[in-house]
């Protein structure tokens, strides 16, 4: 099969281990390697996908098998990283929001209820964007999702997220690099959205607090017992005698 591109990073390394590893055991390789991307999101699926639909073209084993395993390793990490979101828990979240500094545990207690609106969908469309695909997982686990619908959910839409990767490996052959330029612009995005989402929350935050820090002191100040004052003839007289 053919290798990535070597430039002597520690991604190229990685990535070109999941391609020997597709060599050596076969579909099963590439399901192992998607289940890793779950665990370490830097490993990205735009890659070891199409390389795995690349790997069917060339006869090394064929579409269903590298769209079953792939599928297959989505969902076995996925499940890991629920694990993980069970293991914490609403409690534990908590406790922990209130040592972060500008989180509460009543944000917690919001994204929790969100979740458990909207998770369904959350987990489906989240399997098809980069970076969240791997962290939706951890809420779904917090929050205890049935594990069967979340299993089908993720089953669903790492699915459809794979059939187009492993299908542009499978019909570009060695032109498979095209789409991912494409994806790289997806991954900007999320990132840039991501990082307006989390400027806004400390923005926003930060003056929240500094509004309460100041209506407390003015309810201070309004609350204070005016200090006494003495009376200028009263003074006068103490300082005669």
């Amino acid at each position: 099969m053919t290798e990535i591109s070597s430039d002597g990073s520690w991604l190229s390394a990685l990535l070109d281990w999941s391609v020997s590893l597709m060599d050596v055991v076969g579909p099963a390789g590439a399901g192992i390697a998607i289940a890793l991307e779950n665990l370490f999101p830097p490993l990205p699926s735009e890659v070891v996908l199409p390389m795995a639909g690349l790997a069917a073209s060339n006869g090394s084993f064929t579409l269903f098998e590298a769209l079953a395993w792939t599928t297959a390793g989505s969902i076995v990490g996925a499940l890991l990283l629920y694990g993980l979101g069970a293991w914490l828990g609403i409690d534990r979240l908590r406790r922990i929001a209130v040592r972060v500094p500008l989180l509460h545990a009543e944000d917690i207690d919001r994204t929790v209820g969100w979740f458990r609106r909207h998770g369904g969908k959350a987990v489906f469309f989240g399997r098809m964007i980069p970076i969240f695909r791997s962290l939706i997982s951890i809420p779904a686990g917090v929050t205890r999702m049935p594990l069967w619908r979340f299993a089908l959910l993720t089953a669903a839409g790492s699915l459809v997220w794979n059939t187009v990767f492993v299908m542009a490996g499978f019909l570009l052959g060695e032109s498979w690099h095209v789409v991912e330029q494409y994806v790289d612009v997806l991954q900007y995005i999320v990132i840039g959205v991501a990082a307006l989402a989390v400027a806004w929350f400390v923005f926003a935050r930060t003056r929240s607090l500094i509004s309460a820090s100041r209506e407390r002191g003015a309810e201070h100040a309004e609350h204070a017992e005016p200090v006494e004052q003495t009376p200028d003839r009263e003074l006068d007289s103490s300082r005669s005698r």
